[in-house]
């Protein structure tokens, strides 16, 4: 089965899902440049998921994917900072990291395929 679309990749449906964990978790926040920078980077993983995607070869989708990875690893090391600065509990952070990492692994899948 051929994917056409880039709304079928499931490693871009897991990043959107990040998104909106981190817009839910970080609504109501009042430290405004820490919540713009972490919604950022969490958009940022689905989108280059999209780019890539939607760009003229496997080599350069690849280079997109490279990107996603890179930005879920900036939402990671903010989900770290925002424990330690106390804006969320261990348990949200938990279940951050846990999708993050679940997004990551799906996004490695066609890395390796393309890579083959």
């Amino acid at each position: 089965m051929s994917i056409s679309k880039f709304e079928d990749l499931i490693a871009w449906q897991k990043a959107q899902d990040v998104a909106v964990l981190i817009y839910e978790l970080f609504s109501d926040h009042r430290d405004f440049g820490f919540k713009n920078q972490i919604c950022r980077a969490a958009v940022s993983i689905s989108n280059n998921i999209s780019e890539g995607f939607g760009s003229k070869g496997q080599k350069e989708f690849v280079q997109f994917l490279h990107i996603a990875l890179g930005a879920s690893s900036e939402v990671k090391s903010m989900v770290y900072l925002a424990e330690r600065l106390e804006y969320i509990d261990q348990n949200q952070k938990g279940k951050i990291l846990d999708v993050v990492d679940e997004t990551n692994k799906l996004i490695y899948g066609p890395i390796k395929s393309i890579r083959k």
